[in-house]
């Protein structure tokens, strides 16, 4: 996910210095730079952006998961594992 995010504001640096290789101050080729590239990288980083997602769900059903066994133990359907 950070490489992700550090590619997207990679991009953003990039469009930004190309603005201001022509003479944009700072501030307008930051806001163009962040208009232009962020919603671009969804182009350009498809594979990394599809990447990161599935890792997300992964983890997300590993939590689940965890979090579906422990309410089960909370309210007893475990059985053997709640009797100590």
């Amino acid at each position: 996910m950070t490489l992700y995010v550090l590619a997207r504001l990679g991009l953003v640096v990039v469009v930004m210095g190309a603005l201001m290789l022509f003479k944009v101050p700072l501030l307008p080729a930051l806001a163009v730079g962040v208009v232009v590239a962020l919603p671009a990288s969804l182009f350009i980083f498809k594979g990394l952006r599809e990447r990161v997602a599935t890792g997300l769900d992964a983890h997300q059903a590993v939590r689940r998961a965890e979090r579906e066994k422990l309410r089960s133990e909370l309210r007893g359907d475990e059985g053997p594992l709640t009797q100590a």
